[in-house]
């Protein structure tokens, strides 16, 4: 692969808009153990939001995914490559970022989401101590 073949490839890899279209990586290793991600994004969506006790394992499977893009990353604006080995890198360096974005991007309860929950156990708390105070 020449010089202008690569510099293609790394301008499609980092390329805004790259990720539409693109896979998300079936599984991935986290802490030393697989961890079945396109299956958890599918579930996740499902719920209101990601659950406080997978928070942790989104943190580090983002934290691997990054980890092996930028590996992948170097790999290929570095080594000698053949232009098949390259295209493949290429493929999975956008699928992990696919991948990385929905990771980023699970719902998570915002603020405008929570207050007006807050805002109601506020006012039932105000309404049991009227009631106590009232007796």
């Amino acid at each position: 692969m020449d010089e202008e073949e690569r510099e293609k490839l790394l301008r499609r890899v980092n390329r805004q808009g790259a990720t539409v279209g693109a896979q998300t990586p079936e599984t991935v290793t986290v802490g030393g153990e697989e961890f079945h991600l396109r299956e958890f994004l599918i579930e996740t969506r499902k719920v209101e939001g990601v659950p406080p006790e997978a928070q942790k394992l989104v943190k580090q499977a983002t934290s691997e995914l990054s980890r092996r893009r930028e590996e992948l990353h170097e790999t290929l604006e570095n080594d000698p490559l053949e232009r098949e080995e390259a295209e493949r890198i290429a493929e999975e360096i956008i699928g992990l970022d696919r991948a990385i974005n929905a990771l980023e991007n699970l719902r998570r309860p915002t603020y405008g989401e929570q207050a007006p929950k807050a805002s109601i156990e506020d006012h039932k708390r105000w309404l049991n101590f009227l009631e106590s105070v009232g007796k």
